[in-house]
């Protein structure tokens, strides 16, 4: 038999504008259901919470190490679990229409070194076969998270859109933002201004929008999880754009942050512990920018560059804005493409707390327990079982099962969040965990 490991990462940002109440609940109702209903040793768990200070901090850098940790030590036959309770948020996606859902859905890290759905699909991708990679994120924007994995349950995808509109006889919408998106030329010239590289603006003037930190409402496109009636208070767990940029200018003391400069400024801030994806598209460009031939340059070369702009730049701006356009696009050189092409996430089960243009409820009840309406539901289902025993007796459910009672449950409860399910045929078939 194999090893059963698992990380859990629970974050409450408490002082912060997007304070949380019931993610650390979340971790220790599912470390001990971990325990006794699926037998892992307690020495094979990990917590990161940022409400236990017994636990290491929940910082980006911390949770991507310990999930390196968890892949790298897999062998056939072993169950990897990980749980994630907090914030979740949606960028404009710089992959373009190579991104399943048209956006980059994320978690936030106590320190905001978001983790983006192309980081769990290169982990998740390393996974070996006759081990499988379980993931539960009780956050809002959560569909999706490992990309390039089949939906079996929910609607984020853009494949499952197209196909519930060729049914009705429809052509699919084109691609939009549920977010607040800005035009590519501000997208380019606020992505350099944290680099030190000013672009001419050609004449037209930028207005203060939400991505800028103006107070535009947060976008109604979103469907907000409502609360059930028994319940004294809920908070979603996304976290709007205009709140996280005024988070990040806090965290980075950078004020001029906008939503066009958000993975500049993580790189700027981070350095080698940003996002992998935020390392490389910052890179891609600086090298574009220096003319380097397409040939990625070192992150030292890059970190060098910071706060130097090149005296050409400026008249070379339309090579300049053809080549970031690119990188927008998804159409980098094809050698950088195929080395930054992983491979598919085959080993991986994704149970979301909601679609990718949903939120996720976090809820306090009026005796003053919090807890993810996810992360209830499935502790529910766990108890309540589906007939068939499984390990240490306790009635196994499946994937898919689980999934379809979560939606049923909340749905009764009030909550307008539909859990969703991506992974494999043969994975939505097989019990929850293991």
């Amino acid at each position: 038999m194999g090893q059963k490991r698992a990380v859990l990462v629970g974050i409450n940002y408490p002082g912060t504008d997007g304070e949380l109440k019931g993610c650390l609940n979340d971790v220790t109702r599912m470390r001990r259901c971990l325990v006794e209903r699926f037998g892992f040793e307690e020495s094979g768990i990990r917590v990161l919470a940022d409400a236990d200070p017994s636990t290491p901090p929940p910082t980006g850098a911390n949770i991507r190490q310990e999930l390196e940790r968890l892949v790298a030590g897999a062998r056939a036959g072993d169950t990897l679990f990980f749980h994630y309770s907090g914030h979740g948020l949606q960028l404009p996606a710089e992959t373009g229409e190579d991104d399943d859902t048209g956006y980059d859905e994320c978690i936030v890290p106590c320190d905001l070194n978001l983790i983006k759905d192309d980081d769990f699909t290169e982990l998740v991708a390393k996974v070996p076969d006759g081990c499988l990679f379980t993931m539960v994120s009780d956050s809002c924007h959560s569909g999706g998270l490992i990309d390039k994995t089949k939906e079996q349950i929910g609607n984020s995808t853009r494949q499952s859109k197209a196909q519930q509109h060729r049914g009705r006889g429809m052509n699919p919408p084109p691609a939009s933002c549920t977010c607040t998106c800005t035009p590519l030329p501000r997208i380019i010239h606020g992505a350099f201004k944290p680099l030190g590289i000013h672009l001419p603006c050609h004449g037209h003037k930028q207005k203060q929008s939400t991505q800028d930190g103006g107070k535009d409402k947060p976008d109604t496109k979103t469907t907000e999880s409502q609360p059930p009636a028994n319940a004294a208070a809920t908070t979603s767990r996304s976290l709007p754009l205009p709140t996280f940029i005024e988070m990040l200018r806090d965290k980075t003391g950078r004020h001029d942050v906008g939503v066009g400069s958000i993975r500049t400024t993580l790189f700027h801030h981070f350095g080698h512990e940003a996002s992998p994806k935020v390392k490389r598209f910052v890179k891609v460009m600086v090298a574009r920018l220096r003319h380097d031939d397409g040939k990625l340059v070192d992150d030292d070369a890059v970190e060098a560059e910071h706060g130097h702009a090149d005296a050409a730049l400026e008249q070379q701006q339309d090579a300049v804005r053809h080549g970031v356009e690119e990188v927008y696009a998804g159409q980098a050189s094809a050698s950088a493409a195929a080395a930054a092409r992983p491979r598919m996430p085959r080993n991986g089960v994704l149970i979301s707390g909601c679609q990718t243009d949903e939120t996720s409820a976090d809820a306090t009840t009026p005796d003053g327990v919090s807890y993810g309406a996810l992360s209830d539901a499935i502790q529910s289902i766990l108890a309540a079982g589906s007939g068939r025993k499984g390990k240490r007796g306790a009635a196994a459910v499946t994937n898919r099962e689980l999934v379809v009672r979560a939606r049923e449950l909340l749905a009764k409860q009030g909550y307008t969040q539909q859990p969703g399910l991506y992974c494999s045929d043969e994975h939505a078939k097989l019990p929850f965990i293991c």
